[in-house]
């Protein structure tokens, strides 16, 4: 039996004696490998990870993908530019990975069928490379130890990984948490990534920043550092700040440069580190761009990653929460011209502001984390965390330890540190519970009790901890046939539905050109129109995806314009996508059909079959003659 592969002649003696231990014994040899990865190595036979183990892929379908992306949707977002970046200059040789908190792939870049050819088929979108699936290697080990990690030839715990070397590093959220991982990996030993290192960590560095931005889209995001040609760079400290000058969150260099714990910053005026309020902050950052502040701790050059469009006047009047930035949609704007669901919400927003839950009901893609969001800018938690969970879009198995969090060593493959959970991070603010209909039977008990108590208790810790929140809860399905057939607990949904919104379908709306319109803004579009022909066709679509959909085809017609272009036409959507909304039209009446069609067939025969002077002679676009000459077809 050949114990281990030998295509790299560097592979240090070191792993080499360890793996020929392992396959001859089972045991990992003392002293031998490098202390980390001795110690996971350790792990992974704990796991009962088996070092001969062969390709592993169990996504169960493109819907899981999907459901996968779009729950990792604000990481990949952030992420993608670094990726990118760094494939350009990396990716001829290797692979560039992003990885969510589970050590599940989201992102792969680079020499992918370099690896495919090397029997590596499961780096791939959906996989899972945690520590305890697949033994030592950089994504799930950087994840257990927290911190930057480099595997080296033969350091991989997996025997058919021993000719590959990698780099990762963890990506934190605001609140200190890890979001992510992103990971070089290349063919060869360790000495060719060791410069890659500090490359990553820029990356990571700049992929926490957009992270940054986008937790607190309507507050101060402020970059420091106590010399000036050290901001930008991944060691630059980052806060983000209220207009009323409390400080919202804090990184890593953030607390070392301030030389507190995070949790002697968070919650606390900015006054006491940086010497002023929040309105004086963004005052000196809006004349200046980068600033200077003396402080207690020294002097910092400071410049805002992002701050509310506002005129900022120093006052000691009142000040009241923050409602600019990012354009956020009011509650009347989300109603249009419907004065039932207008009145809905303004009674929601009522019952929020004393305390009530709110319960948002509706089809998929009617917008509730819009309507949530929304709620929750219009209220006076609005400079607070606003924390949403999609209970069906988290593994079953996980959705407990997201939820509530958990201590160090609470299970095994924890993480170092634990986690705080979506409970405690939305203290203060507004926890949206999406999908709350698909939360498991087991878990809506222990919901219950924290919504009864208003105390939560991480697994794996004694103490109960005090929260303050609003709730808002939002599904698709029916919650009382639910209640009937056992799969939701008739006291949660009693707890849950205190004010009930039922989000009106599209097709059911009458407010489309302004829905239209309001998306186009979204889509950074204000200037652009829609062609009549679209508009007629847009608005007879029954749309079973409702906005959501919606908003697909308008971010699809906009990525088709050539430069200039202000008027979206048929002619933006690919055949594909006219074809679906062509047959998905609502029939019109027959007589007006009939006589739509005749006209056709009259201005085809005057013209000689010509398409093109049939259309001008009818004023129609070629287009629409053409999807109009498919309904004449038997």
């Amino acid at each position: 039996m050949t114990l281990i592969k030998t295509t790299h002649p560097k592979l240090h003696r070191e792993a080499r004696l360890a793996r020929e231990k392992l396959h001859l014994e089972g045991t990992v040899p003392d002293g031998v490998l490098r202390a980390e990865i001795d110690a996971s190595w350790r792990r992974s036979l704990s796991h009962g990870v088996h070092f001969n183990a062969k390709q592993e892929l169990e996504l169960e379908s493109n819907a899981s993908l999907d459901v996968l992306l779009e729950s990792n949707r604000l990481l990949i977002d952030a992420a993608m530019p670094a990726i990118d970046y760094l494939a350009e200059r990396q990716g001829k040789e290797g692979l560039i990975i992003l990885a969510n908190s589970d050590a599940t792939i989201l992102a792969a870049e680079g020499r992918a069928d370099r690896f495919k050819s090397n029997n590596l088929q499961d780096i791939a979108l959906g996989a899972c490379w945690s520590e305890a699936a697949r033994g030592t290697n950089a994504l799930g080990t950087a994840l257990v130890e927290a911190r930057p990690t480099m595997i080296d030839c033969g350091e991989h715990y997996l025997d058919r990984l021993t000719d590959f070397s990698c780099t990762s590093v963890p990506i934190h959220c605001p609140q200190g948490d890890i979001l992510g991982v992103l990971d070089l990996t290349r063919e060869g030993p360790l000495g060719h990534l060791r410069d890659s290192t500090a490359l990553l960590t820029m990356a990571v560095s700049q992929i926490e920043s957009r992270v940054f931005n986008a937790y607190y889209p309507d507050q101060i995001v402020l970059a420091f550092h106590s010399r000036r040609q050290y901001l930008e760079s991944s060691w630059q400290g980052l806060l983000a700040v209220s207009l009323g000058g409390q400080i919202l969150a804090a990184s890593a260099q953030a607390c070392q440069l301030l030389h507190a714990e995070r949790s002697a910053l968070v919650g606390r005026p900015c006054e006491a580190f940086l010497g002023v309020d929040g309105l004086q902050l963004l005052s000196r950052l809006n004349q200046s761009g980068i600033g200077s502040l003396q402080t207690a701790k020294g002097e910092f050059f400071c410049k805002a990653l992002r701050a509310p469009q506002r005129s900022v006047t120093v006052s000691t009047a009142p000040r009241t929460p923050p409602k600019t930035g990012r354009p956020q949609p009011d509650l009347g704007s989300l109603a249009g011209n419907n004065a039932r669901y207008a009145r809905a919400l303004r009674m929601a927003r009522q019952g929020l502001a004393n305390e009530l839950p709110v319960l948002l009901l509706g089809e998929t893609g009617t917008g509730k984390e819009v309507v949530a969001r929304a709620l929750h800018m219009a209220g006076t938690r609005c400079d607070k965390p606003f924390i949403a969970v999609n209970c069906a879009a988290i593994p079953e198995g996980l959705i407990e330890s997201e939820l509530f969090g958990y201590r160090e060593g609470a299970f095994t493959g924890s993480r170092r540190g634990g986690m705080v959970g979506r409970l405690q991070q939305a203290h203060g603010g507004t926890l949206f519970l999406d999908e709350i209909g698909d939360m498991p039977l087991a878990l809506q008990a222990r919901l219950l009790r924290v919504l009864q108590d208003r105390k939560v208790a991480p697994l794996g810790a004694g103490e109960e901890q005090d929260i303050d929140i609003s709730l808002i809860c939002a599904t698709h399905r029916d919650l009382k046939r639910l209640v009937e057939d056992k799969h939701f607990r008739e006291d949660l949904f009693y707890r849950v539905n205190g004010i009930s919104v039922m989000l009106p379908a599209l097709r059911e709306r009458d407010d489309f050109n302004g829905l239209v319109d309001r998306l186009l803004a979204k889509l950074d579009a204000p200037t652009v129109v829609l062609h009549d022909d679209l508009v007629r066709l847009l608005a007879g679509y029954h749309w079973p995806g409702n906005i959501r959909q919606l908003e697909m085809v308008l971010r699809t017609a906009l990525a088709m314009r050539e430069p200039g272009d202000t008027v979206l036409t048929l002619d933006h959507l690919p055949d594909s996508m006219l074809d679906e909304l062509t047959a998905g039209e609502r029939p019109a009446s027959g007589s007006i059909r009939e006589q739509e069609l005749e006209l056709i067939r009259q201005s085809l025969d005057t013209h000689q079959g010509n398409v093109s002077a049939a259309a001008d002679a009818l004023g129609i676009s070629r287009a629409t003659l053409y999807r109009k000459l498919k309904q004449l077809r038997p």
